[in-house]
């Protein structure tokens, strides 16, 4: 299955009372071998989507960049921001045509419009909402300590201290993963991103 040739990665998405956090670690492996240390698996797609990958690097690129574009055209013809749930299905339905030739990512779509909302997506478009979820190697890490500590209508600080303490966890077991936190907060107000060391 293609699962098995992914490169290594972790990456999170959290919604609490006002908005979503996702955050991802650095470090791009194949096997044994660390290729960069310094890769950004954080996209913005729209001022209020947000997307957290795990996976081939170019993949994930490509499939942003691709829905980032599409998302712009429709807000010219329609006058206003796709729906967190639009992008999501656009993404869904892009990864589907390409099931044969898949593209060997999974992702966390993440947005605020009415409500925060999160999806995760497989590499063969399915789409699954959540109030938090992880993709990548380091998955079951980061779910452990999410399970165990994820309340509905958490602060914004709250969070976030979660969603680094769940990559931290999964850093930690992963070989796969580490060399620091991208983390990425959307709100009504708009985005917000930093990057923390370890």
């Amino acid at each position: 299955m293609a699962f098995q040739f992914m490169p290594g990665a972790t990456a999170v998405g959290i919604t609490y009372q006002d908005g979503i956090v996702l955050a991802a670690e650095k470090r791009i492996s194949y096997g044994n071998f660390v290729v960069n240390k310094n890769t950004k698996k954080i996209f913005t797609i729209t001022d209020q989507v947000a997307s957290a990958c795990a996976g081939m690097v170019a993949d994930m690129q490509v499939l942003t960049r691709q829905v980032g574009a599409l998302a712009k055209i429709r807000k010219l013809e329609t006058r206003r921001d796709m729906a967190t749930n639009s992008v999501a299905k656009l993404m869904s339905v892009i990864m589907f045509e390409r099931r044969y030739f898949p593209l060997l990512t999974q992702v966390i779509v993440g947005g605020v419009q009415t409500t925060p909302e999160i999806y995760t997506l497989d590499p063969l478009g399915s789409l699954l909402p959540d109030n938090y979820a992880a993709v990548g190697t380091g998955a079951e890490m980061a779910l452990g300590i999410m399970d165990a500590e994820y309340k509905k209508n958490m602060s914004e600080d709250t969070s976030k201290k979660l969603a680094i303490k769940a990559v931290k966890s999964s850093i930690q077991r992963d070989s796969a993963s580490g060399d620091g936190i991208d983390v990425l907060t959307i709100t009504k107000k708009g985005i917000e991103e930093e990057s923390l060391g370890l």
